[in-house]
């Protein structure tokens, strides 16, 4: 069994909401002691006090050196579509998870328009592409470190390892006229004057989002300038001006193009053969098995610059140590009366618990970790809305053992 050690210092650098920053020295740690969920998981549970309140957290340690472990991205089946992260864990078995990326949960910009449940970021799964990432300003969640993008991810390798990566879509749409650039993969979102691939993937989920706010603005207008077009067994078999929703059949991709995107897809003829090709390219050494969105916090055991030291919350992270055989994933407790951290006081609660790299990950009522055993998935935290609060995915465990 992995040995647990952290040294805990004392975390500076933070502020309560819409106050000036102030520094939380002084940090009293209380730990209930590290007990095993299966063989290479542990779980641990601490309390930390600071001037503003009581910090609960909640804490998995994963060693992917453990041979009869394993991590992989969870998800209800579709990529615009959300589970509880207990549900999502009981389905699969998982001895451990934590909620993984932000998420488009609301539309209140764009009346008419179904919020699609899909993550910001792209996403693997058993080694399957499921998606790219929305453009930078149609993200959700807190504000990135300056050189973060909607392309970084927190995964692990067909090497057993854990990284933090980028992942970026290459791709196109080959026609008899000549290559398109494809510039999104079952998205809720995609680049102005861009065209974007629908797999069955995808799901039932509206397409019509993927066509609303611009690559700076999420707020801003749907397009009026729009078109759809479904491609069967390499053959276009139906061309449409307005994206539609319901499921997309097997041997099927629906293109969705707005602005320039749209005329170049609206020259597309009924019966005209077309090829769609994508993958996500990486950055770290070797192909990643799983991965899933957030945004860099800790990079070398230090946090980033330009960490927001101001806004308090309940969050989540995932964390690599020890050359990416350690994974740690950590969710904070939403119980009333106990206080959250900022970005920057997590960033350095990670690098204390041992991440050389780490991921902020979504939080807030999204906050949630769970261990399993035969008998389903218990939810260890208590998330600040009352109740488990569905999403997009999560970072699953699995041990052998």
């Amino acid at each position: 069994m992995l040995t647990v050690l952290v040294a805990w210092g004392v975390l500076a650098g933070g502020g309560v909401a819409g106050g000036a920053p102030a520094a939380a020295v002084g940090a009293d740690l209380h730990r209930s002691g590290a007990a095993p969920v299966a063989p290479g998981v542990v779980y641990d549970e601490f309390r930390m006090t600071l001037p503003r309140g009581t910090v609960h957290g909640h804490l998995l340690t994963v060693d992917l050196a453990e041979p009869r472990v394993t991590v992989d991205l969870l998800y209800p089946g579709a990529v615009g579509a959300r589970s509880p992260v207990s549900q999502l864990a009981a389905e699969r078995r998982a001895v451990g998870a934590v909620n993984g990326d932000f998420f488009n949960i609301t539309e209140t910009q764009h009346p008419g328009v179904q919020p699609t449940g899909a993550s910001v970021g792209p996403a693997v799964a058993s080694g399957r592409q499921l998606k790219g990432a929305v453009p930078d300003g149609q993200r959700f969640g807190p504000a990135m470190p300056p050189g973060a993008t909607t392309e970084d991810v927190i995964g692990v390798g067909y090497d057993r390892r854990a990284r933090l990566d980028r992942l970026t879509l290459r791709g196109a749409v080959r026609t008899g006229q000549g290559a398109l650039p494809l510039r999104g993969l079952n998205q809720y979102a995609l680049p102005v004057g861009g065209i974007g691939a629908y797999t069955p993937q995808w799901g039932p989920a509206s397409r019509v989002r993927a066509t609303c706010g611009t690559d700076t603005d999420r707020a801003a207008p749907c397009s009026t300038e729009t078109a759809e077009v479904t491609v069967r067994h390499g053959r276009v078999t139906a061309i449409g001006e307005v994206p539609g929703a319901g499921g997309v059949a097997v041997g099927s991709v629906v293109l969705v193009g707005r602005e320039e995107g749209a005329r170049q897809l609206r020259g597309l003829r009924l019966g005209e053969p077309v090829n769609v090709s994508s993958y996500l390219a990486g950055q770290g050494h070797g192909r990643l098995r799983c991965a899933v969105g957030g945004f860099p916090i800790v990079r070398d055991g230090a946090p980033l610059a330009g960490l927001d030291t101001v806004a308090v919350a309940v969050r989540t992270s995932a964390g690599t140590g020890a050359g990416g055989r350690v994974l740690y994933l950590m969710a904070l407790d939403g119980a009333p009366g106990q206080t959250g951290l900022t970005v920057r006081e997590l960033a350095e609660l990670m690098a204390q618990l041992g991440a050389r790299d780490a991921m902020d990950l979504d939080g807030g009522g999204s906050s949630t970790l769970v261990t399993g055993d035969a008998y389903g998935a218990t939810v260890r935290n208590h998330p600040s809305g009352g109740a488990e609060r569905p999403v997009p995915n999560a970072l699953g465990v699995f041990s052998a053992g």
